[in-house]
């Protein structure tokens, strides 16, 4: 699956689930938001984060999703590169395998 088409389709989750537990959603968000702003970090270091955290995880989504908003954050190319190496060295060979789909979401998206 493309990156393109894997951020479409968490979108689209995350817009179903808000339609079934508006709640829920809503607190997710609030969540989200409280979390990604910026503070003692910047928003494109917490970007990062998330790509190494998503890869070591192995949510093809969340690389898709977290590789989108580092780049809307100005990270380059290298940067993103930088932080799946991270998860690489902390996830071994699976994350290694996971890492690829930066790559490719760094292709589609960059």
């Amino acid at each position: 699956m493309q990156a393109k088409e894997q951020l479409k389709r968490a979108q689209n989750w995350m817009k179903t689930f808000g339609e079934l537990n508006p709640e829920g959603m809503e607190h997710f968000r609030k969540l989200m938001g409280a979390v990604e702003k910026e503070d003692v970090l910047s928003a494109k270091t917490k970007e990062l984060m998330a790509i190494a955290i998503s890869i070591t995880q192995q949510c093809e989504w969340c690389i898709a999703f977290h590789v989108n908003n580092a780049l809307e954050e100005g990270a380059t190319e290298e940067e993103v590169m930088e932080a799946a190496w991270v998860a690489v060295l902390m996830g071994g060979g699976p994350a290694l395998m996971h890492a690829g789909l930066v790559l490719e979401a760094l292709d589609e998206m960059a």
